[in-house]
């Protein structure tokens, strides 16, 4: 994070990389650690000889990774709505929902008619058992926002439909947000009404979930909670303009947070934070900050980490679609025989497809799609609202400003 010292503030926003390094990040612990559950699953102890505290940071933070993707979804979200509607209370609630669905439906459909094919076809590990109501149940709660309730209630479904439990907290907090900010969006009670997704999570994690270990990790209140900050944080930074030095401040007291919650993340789960569920919170406070920092600063990461960066600008797409890579390169893993000596080719295989398959996907269907939706619904300053930053008059060989993109 040494570059800080060096980044100089600006106003205008296209790609900003402590958002990017942080879904990148993210994705990363995503997939370390579902691919150490396929390997715990056949029996490869192959952590048996590295230290404990490096097996924890490096497969065991998957939870925190989707934490942190739902703080800058919420980022990310109010800052295009409030460049769109500003104030918020003038924003159009049928667009926004317009907007969500471009980006959201396009992907989500088509993994869903994939997983409903590979069910009828008996593919192993894609089969859907009734223990946990069937096909058509899944289906049911991937499209009413509620596969984390399911599985909570009957268990776990297969692995590429267990990804959507996330999905389900998040679009449940943007089907109410616009509604709450249409009401709230120009009072103090719009800051009390996030506040109270961020009091509340760190209670729905431990206490409501009654020892149900599933809900404790998939409960809508603690997913809320990060996204509730990642709104806050938006708020605060298109409302006061941190001076240099503080908003330097910021970032290295959001990085130094992150990177002990992750660093020591066994005994965040395991000591009084984790049994009260604040191990979440600070992870979350940690995250905004971050964000609240290099977004004001306009860091610039080093070159060092760009792979994390280019992973995290198609995060959803590797989200949605990393599943069957991972299920791919460790059907072809145990075909080899499972030899201790491949399990770093394993990882490092894993995670180098599920980018190129995420780029690919991006680039030739969901961005696609996305565009296509949004024009045919007439994207624009006076139809769904503008999220281009206010430019001067340019000059006749200059370019229109780039969208933020999410």
């Amino acid at each position: 994070m040494l570059s800080f010292l060096a980044a100089k503030p600006a106003r205008s926003w296209t790609r900003l990389d402590g958002v990017d390094l942080l879904r990148g990040l993210a994705i990363f612990f995503v997939l370390m650690n579902h691919i150490h559950i396929r390997l715990l699953g056949a029996d490869v102890l192959y952590t048996k000889y590295l230290p404990q505290q490096l097996v924890h940071v490096l497969v065991w933070n998957g939870q925190l990774g989707v934490q942190m993707f739902f703080v800058v979804s919420g980022f990310l979200i109010t800052c295009i709505s409030v460049r769109r509607w500003s104030p918020l209370s003038r924003i159009r609630i049928r667009d926004f929902y317009v907007l969500r669905f471009a980006r959201i439906a396009p992907l989500l459909l088509a993994l869903l008619a994939i997983l409903c094919v590979l069910h009828f076809a008996q593919v192993e590990h894609f089969v859907v058992s009734e223990k946990t109501g069937g096909l058509g149940r899944a289906i049911s709660a991937a499209l009413t926002l509620h596969v984390n309730v399911l599985e909570a209630r009957h268990g776990y479904l297969p692995a590429n439909w267990d990804i959507l439990w996330s999905l389900s907290v998040e679009e449940m907090f943007y089907l109410f947000f616009p509604l709450i900010a249409r009401v709230l969006g120009q009072s103090k009670w719009f800051i009390v009404f996030l506040l109270t997704f961020v009091v509340l999570g760190p209670f729905d994690r431990t206490v409501w979930a009654h020892g149900n270990e599933i809900w404790q990790e998939y409960c809508y209140l603690g997913g809320m909670e990060g996204i509730a900050l990642g709104c806050l944080t938006a708020l605060a930074a298109s409302r006061v303009r941190f001076p240099l030095v503080a908003a330097r401040a910021l970032g290295l007291l959001g990085a130094t947070i992150v990177s002990c919650s992750l660093i020591f993340s066994w005994q965040g789960y395991t000591g009084w934070l984790g049994r009260t569920g604040l191990n979440m919170t600070v992870l979350g406070i940690g995250t905004a900050l971050f964000i609240a920092g290099t977004a004001q600063t306009q860091w610039k990461s080093p070159r060092l980490l760009a792979p994390l960066l280019k992973i995290g600008q198609y995060s959803y797409e590797v989200y949605l679609t990393h599943m069957f890579v991972v299920w791919a390169f460790f059907a072809l893993f145990l075909h080899a025989g499972s030899s201790m000596r491949l399990v770093p080719t394993l990882f490092v295989a894993t995670i180098l497809c599920a980018g190129a398959l995420s780029f690919v996907v991006a680039h030739f269907y969901s961005e696609p799609l996305n565009r296509k939706l949004r024009s045919q619904w007439g994207d624009g300053p006076n139809k769904l609202g503008s999220a281009l930053e206010p430019e001067p008059e340019p000059e006749p060989e200059s370019t229109p400003a780039e969208r933020l993109v999410v």
